[in-house]
């Protein structure tokens, strides 16, 4: 039976009005006074539940993202396969009271542990680069990022801003932990919080076939993991008591973390392979190492350190000087990290600091989604301008200590097999950053369209003009209007949308009628959208009820999962975030199919921003080209939309 995913998810997780720009405006400062606002969880006894769409409703949507898809043929094939899927005497009706059944016995969501699991834990290839989704902080103007950086030791800017965030994210898992972060709404409508529950002390743990989480909450591990020369060193930021460090102390916990590891390789020979470079690896490969690391109880206590620690800090010391000034390199850093050094890619959230002050995230996808993480980042960034009262010192702090590994030839072959898997996923991926600074979303909205449509409706057109045919869309849409909800996919393909992009450049096309073309595609894209905010897309419904097949045979009779269709609708050859504003984070991830683009978005006032990944080894991308292509196409409608205003 083919795998209940024929991809993986978008790295980076939003709706079509980006909650990260909507929770961070929300919340400009933590604060213990519960009096000035909602309780972090006060509104989770209010949320409804996430519905299970009617077979019928999810049939019709289904077939709808089909058609642009498939020719007369195909589509009728597809037409039968899905009837009879639904009819009474098919598969689907059985599958449906499975999964009703699921939603009674589940405590908040009938999707939450199977999204969990066969989205993300029983994913075998590496979370690096696969899953994981990395961004680009934008620069502190306190901090200025120094053009170079020398080689090899830590910086004063470097550790100055590290801690400068430590701080302020250690500020909000304090704000977590008493229920004083304030509650997230959008519109009015409250937010679903419980993922903010799973950012701090939060792992992956490698196991064979399926991945497991651990986390606490509250969140009360008193230190954090330091990533420096390929170390792992325990760093603690709160004393025995529970009293934080001040940011004096935490600085000062940063030069020693790093002494100590200077210290400890100059006594080594040779160094000891990296055990975190596993995490880079695949999965079964991670499980097998983990299992012998295990035998050892030191191992054990060391693996307990790094799973429990309440987040990571990478200090990259040994880094090209291209790769710390230039923004575009610095995103691809972040996102590969040199074959996967440096870093351990299980924890939950992972800051990457350079030694010029410029800073970025790499983060595990599992327990959350980007847009939750990125609210708690942009605040801390937020934070991080102005001047630092500093706290008191906290008494009796330990001091940062490398964590120990005794490692058997076995694991040193494993750790080997990890470096060369991941050397070639880094290889083989191209990161590119785009610009548009023409105009932004404040232009957009003069036309009375919304910008997340507008852009999407651009990369369709940009798509069949640079490869003339249509391309499989993944948008996230975001659940969280629901107990517990994650995501759902608006498929951003659409018969509208193909329509205009083939009028688009119909030189016997008015453009008035090109502009109606072009409303059908935003009113299509806007349809789409509100559905799956409302639980009403056709991925998840589809993908539950996959999940309730219990044998070969079964899977068999499931005659819509059989046909060819289901995949190829679900091989996203554009797999697309909106993560808006970009002045200060602007993410990527790489594509979800070996033929296909990662483009994330942000669209700012006055420009827009996004980033375009592809998989070199590709015949068919070309991620520098298709960026001109966009370019040239988000012009031409610039050119439209103002003939337009003036008729």
């Amino acid at each position: 039976m083919l795998s209940l995913l024929a991809q993986r998810p978008a790295a980076l997780c939003t709706g079509s009005r980006s909650a990260l720009s909507v929770a961070a405006r929300s919340r400009s400062n933590y604060t213990t006074d519960s009096s000035q606002q909602v309780s972090t969880f006060a509104n989770q006894n209010k949320l409804p539940r996430l519905p299970i769409p009617t077979l019928k409703a999810t049939a019709t949507r289904y077939l709808k993202t089909l058609r642009p898809l498939l020719d007369n043929a195909e589509y009728a094939r597809a037409e039968r396969a899905v009837s009879s899927f639904i009819s009474s005497s098919g598969l689907g009706p059985v599958l449906q009271r499975r999964l009703q059944e699921v939603d009674r016995q589940a405590p908040a969501s009938w999707l939450e542990n199977i999204w969990v699991q066969k989205a993300y834990l029983e994913w075998r290839e590496p979370n690096y680069i696969n899953a994981n989704w990395a961004a680009l902080l934008a620069d502190n103007p306190n901090f200025p990022a120094i053009g170079d950086a020398p080689p090899g030791q830590p910086t004063g800017p470097q550790l100055a801003r590290a801690a400068r965030l430590i701080v302020h994210l250690l500020e909000a898992n304090d704000a977590i932990n008493q229920g004083t972060l304030t509650a997230d709404s959008q519109r009015g409508t409250p937010m679903c919080m419980n993922q903010f529950k799973w950012q701090f002390g939060t792992s992956r743990i490698a196991r064979p076939g399926c991945d497991g989480l651990v986390n606490q909450y509250p969140s009360t591990a008193t230190h954090i993991l330091v990533m420096y020369r390929d170390q792992t060193v325990e760093v603690p930021v709160y004393n025995n008591a529970g009293q934080r460090a001040s940011l004096v102390q935490i600085t000062s916990q940063l030069l020693q973390a790093t002494r100590r590891v200077d210290d400890l390789l100059a006594r080594q020979a040779q160094p000891q392979p990296s055990v975190a470079n596993l995490t880079a690896g695949n999965r079964d490969n991670w499980a097998n190492a983990r299992q012998i690391l295990e035998k050892d109880s030191a191992n054990v206590e060391s693996l307990a350190k790094v799973d429990s620690s309440l987040f990571s800090v990478c200090l990259d010391v040994n880094v090209d000087a291209k790769d710390i000034s230039d923004p575009e390199r610095s995103v691809a850093l972040f996102t590969h990290s040199y074959s996967g050094g440096n870093r351990w890619f299980d924890k939950a959230i992972q800051l990457i600091v350079l030694g010029n002050g410029r800073v970025g995230v790499n983060c595990e996808h599992t327990p959350a989604d980007a847009l939750t993480t990125g609210s708690l980042l942009m605040e801390a960034m937020e934070k991080e301008t102005g001047i630092y009262k500093d706290t008191a010192s906290c008494a009796e702090l330990a001091e940062p200590m490398p964590i120990q590994w005794n490692v058997t030839p076995e694991v040193v072959k494993l750790i080997d097999n990890a470096q060369k898997e991941a050397d070639a996923l880094a290889g083989n991926l191209r990161m590119l950053l785009g610009n548009m600074t023409q105009y932004g979303a404040q232009w957009i909205k003069t036309l009375g369209v919304s910008p997340d449509a507008y852009f999407q409706v651009a990369l369709q057109a940009a798509y069949f003009r640079h490869h003339g045919k249509p391309a499989p869309t993944y948008e996230t849409s975001s659940l969280r209007r629901f107990l517990h909800g994650r995501t759902e996919t608006i498929r951003s393909c659409s018969e509208e949308s193909l329509a205009f992009s083939k009028v688009f450049d119909d030189k016997d096309i008015s453009l008035k009628k090109k502009l109606q073309y072009f409303q059908q595609a935003i009113a299509a894209h806007l349809e789409y959208s509100k559905a799956a905010s409302l639980g009403q897309g056709v991925d998840r419904h589809l993908l539950g009820l996959r999940a309730q097949i219990q044998s070969p045979e079964e899977a068999e009779k499931a005659l819509l999962f059989q046909d060819p269709s289901y995949i190829q609708s679900m091989s996203f050859a554009m797999s697309t975030s909106n993560v808006t504003p970009g002045e200060k984070f602007r993410g990527a991830f790489a594509p979800v199919v070996p033929d296909g683009y990662g483009i994330n978005y942000a669209m700012d006032k006055n420009d827009l921003k996004f980033s375009i990944s592809e998989w070199l080894s590709s015949p068919v991308t070309d991620a520098t080209a298709f960026r001109e292509t966009i370019y040239k196409t988000l012009g031409d409608l610039y050119d439209a939309g103002e003939y337009a205003k003036k008729q």
